[in-house]
């Protein structure tokens, strides 16, 4: 196996964190989350997801949130970690909203007119949770413990700034990442389930585990 090194994500990771983010949002679904908020092509996601993640507003999927596991080929893996006081939502809505105006794709009221239904099954963080999302890794590279080393690596991110639990969000049905995520010391706290999201997504809902850090 190449030596696996890990690092900060920069500004220059936009192409690939767009596709890690992509690519956790499908899971073992065939369409995720940003697929159907966004309703546009594959490459279309692609160019809005990698404009979002160079926004000056940080937020959940700014570049600045997130680790990348490298060979000397270039990033092979990666994840986010982040405080949803500072990072999340509200922020997240300012950025998108930045990068619609920036596209020219619709007005900017129309991206600031309340949450798309379909995130109202994304559970809510808890107060004073280190938020873990959008893990993803080549399909050439999986199961080979790097995912482990960049859980250890976030968590400890989470530790040193204080935080003393981390959560993380799966859809119900993705019984390998749960597994994963309760080898890291993680327990299943609640599930949120919604016929549309089943409808859209193809799984029932969303599940919320946490861990103590």
């Amino acid at each position: 196996m190449p030596h696996i090194k890990i690092r900060n994500a920069v500004i220059d990771d936009a192409v690939f964190l767009a596709w890690l983010i992509l690519t956790a949002g499908r899971a073992h679904v065939k369409r995720g989350i940003w697929e159907v908020i966004l309703n546009q092509s594959e490459d279309d996601c692609l160019d809005f997801l990698a404009l979002l993640t160079q926004t000056d507003t940080p937020h959940l999927f700014h570049y600045s949130c997130f680790l990348i596991a490298e060979t000397q080929e270039g990033p092979v893996s990666g994840l986010g970690g982040y405080d949803p006081e500072t990072h999340g939502y509200p922020s997240l809505l300012e950025a998108v909203t930045k990068v619609y105006e920036k596209l020219g794709r619709f007005p900017a009221e129309r991206a600031v007119g309340g949450p798309p239904r379909i995130t109202t099954s994304i559970p809510p963080s808890l107060k004073g949770t280190w938020v873990i999302d959008s893990v993803a890794t080549l399909p050439a590279f999986r199961r080979r413990g790097i995912v482990d080393r960049l859980l250890d690596t976030i968590m400890d991110v989470g530790r040193e700034r204080g935080f003393r639990q981390a959560q993380i969000s799966i859809y119900i049905g993705n019984t390998p990442a749960q597994q994963a995520y309760e080898k890291h010391g993680f327990r299943m706290l609640d599930e949120w389930r919604d016929p549309y999201f089943e409808k859209e997504i193809g799984s029932p809902g969303m599940a919320r585990l946490i861990c103590d850090l």
